[in-house]
């Protein structure tokens, strides 16, 4: 009689649930970097810049008007989480990006695969990530911008600096032309710092924004 023969299986491998991800970067050899540090993770699929996306990365050298828009575009528009890689951003400039939705920021400097991916994966999961020093500023502003209770108009119901500026030169009657040439902005800055206003605090108009900055003592 023949002994019979049995015949090795493939274990069955778990199926990994991948995270797609778009980077952007200003130029090919950023992104090119960004995706060979990527590439290697198996819980992280490359995707191109027009999506779908999970998670957009965006390297971001400075963080202009073009980019902010950026930024607004594809959390709004694509509905991917966003991911930040920058090298500085100043204290006001915090507030726009948590703003526009961004989900987590990294250091260029620190941005290892390991970040990179710690990063994309809380992203993913509807969870924030902040460097230790960004979440030091962030508890900063927030205790001297959220003056109110729950009953407040907005979560973020204080001025940034910027918005000070240009609503102090509102009320004091100048034009969007005249602001920006006296701050040194782009009138498009401008007219994007009184809608954010008015957006986020529920007032109606210009004069609605300067009464209510009046009241609440932040000019």
């Amino acid at each position: 009689m023949s002994t019979p023969v049995s015949v090795p299986t493939t274990a069955a491998v778990p199926k990994v649930n991948r995270v797609r991800v778009a980077v952007t970067a200003p130029d090919p050899i950023s992104r090119a970097g960004v995706l060979g540090q990527l590439r290697r993770h198996p819980e992280i699929e490359l995707c191109g810049d027009s999506g779908p996306a999970t998670v957009a990365l965006l390297v971001e050298d400075a963080l202009d008007e073009t980019a902010l828009a950026r930024l607004r575009r594809t959390v709004r528009s694509e509905g991917a989480r966003a991911v930040l890689v920058t090298g500085a951003l100043r204290e006001h400039e915090l507030i726009d990006v948590i703003e526009c939705g961004v989900k987590a920021v990294v250091w260029r400097r620190e941005a290892t695969a390991q970040r990179l991916v710690q990063a994309v994966l809380t992203a993913a999961g509807g969870g924030g990530d902040l460097p230790a020093d960004l979440l030091g500023q962030l508890i900063g502003q927030v205790r001297r911008m959220h003056r109110g209770g729950a009953d407040e108009p907005g979560f973020f119901s204080g001025f940034t600096q910027r918005e000070t500026d240009v609503v102090r030169l509102v009320a004091e009657g100048f034009d969007t032309s005249e602001i920006a040439l006296k701050l040194s902005y782009s009138e498009r800055t401008v007219k994007n710092v009184m809608y954010g206003l008015t957006t986020r605090l529920h007032l109606r108009n210009r004069a609605h924004v300067v009464a209510y900055a009046l009241r609440e003592g932040y000019i």
